[in-house]
């Protein structure tokens, strides 16, 4: 079994293509967006025989607390047959070459006892923070939209039909408009936003498959979204409203995956959500938001750490702390 770089965006793209369980995060436009950063990547195939059989984004993620090498939601797979071990031992020899303190990697499986002992027997712990999305709810837009409206909770498609009554207008925005109703999100809310220039290198890196939207009413933005297209999905990746009696985030919603099914994709990923019995999690609200609209869970792993040092526990230490000042 070999681990090579690909260099060519094609053989890359072409292989995940041909597999269903992926999100964004390993497509070739977010190693971009991480090299815009100022990240270094390594966009790796593993072969078996000169078979390609799968790959995996690694990012070397410099921080104040250390060094570490991140695989967001991978490695993607055409196969089980993988040695985890020899996969483990190659990502231990490039941590050690980077002087890396640690290996993270968010698993694209499902949280199962079966993978949980997997992991636990190859020396991985569960990391003190999620790095993105766990909890995932996800729409098939393979209906029509008069079934759509029938499978959201009541309250949530009279609140979609209020909207259209009240003259919400949906229309495609600049980051310039969505940033400054984000910073008045993030005040009301009390969360750490990123940075105009993040969301703009973001932008920037999946160019036509990221868009703006915006919920406007009587002139004034009312919600707004960042959507990223990605193969077959599109998804929810940043948003951002104002509290007001208009029900302009329902519209706004409606609108995208109106918007989504014309461009014939087959699922609209909300992104990241709660369990709906952590009714004292932050999110709690903006989960049942989600969930209003119809669809089902997607659950994967937590975040697994693979310790290689000492300085590990100090960014343990920072994370747990971090974790326990936002509560959550």
């Amino acid at each position: 079994m070999d681990f090579l770089e690909i260099k060519d965006k094609n053989i890359w793209e072409e292989f995940l293509k041909g597999v269903k369980e992926k999100t964004f995060l390993q497509s070739w436009s977010w190693g971009e967006f991480q090299e815009a950063l100022g990240e270094k990547i390594w966009r790796l195939g593993i072969y078996d025989d000169e078979k390609l059989i799968g790959v995996f984004l690694v990012v070397k993620l410099t921080a104040r607390r250390g060094r570490f090498l991140f695989i967001p939601h991978g490695p993607i797979l055409k196969t089980e047959n993988l040695k985890l071990t020899t996969f483990i031992e190659f990502l231990k020899e490039l941590a050690k070459k980077e002087k890396c303190s640690f290996i993270r990697i968010s698993p694209i499986l499902e949280e199962t006892e079966k993978n949980e002992k997997l992991f636990k027997s190859l020396g991985f712990r569960n990391a003190p923070l999620h790095m993105h999305a766990e909890l995932t709810w996800v729409l098939n837009l393979q209906k029509s939209e008069e079934e759509l409206l029938a499978d959201m909770r009541k309250t949530t498609r009279n609140l979609v039909k209020r909207g259209e009554r009240e003259g919400v207008e949906v229309k495609e925005g600049t980051l310039d408009e969505f940033y400054a109703l984000y910073r008045k999100t993030e005040k009301r809310q009390k969360f750490v936003a990123f940075s105009k220039k993040y969301l703009e290198t973001e932008l920037r890196a999946f160019d036509e498959d990221a868009r703006i939207f915006l919920a406007i009413h009587e002139g004034t933005i009312l919600a707004g979204a960042i959507i990223v297209f990605y193969d077959d999905t599109i998804y929810y990746h940043h948003g951002a409203s104002l509290h007001s009696q208009i029900p302009a985030a329902y519209s706004l919603q409606w609108e995208i995956i109106k918007f989504a099914k014309r461009r014939d994709l087959k699922r609209y990923n909300f992104w990241g959500v709660v369990k709906e019995t952590d009714t004292a999690h932050p999110w709690h609200g903006l989960s049942l938001f989600k969930r209003g609209f119809g669809g089902k869970e997607w659950p994967l792993m937590h975040a697994k750490d693979l310790p290689l040092s000492y300085k590990y526990w100090i960014s343990w230490g920072i994370e747990r702390a971090r974790k326990w000042k936002r509560g959550y």
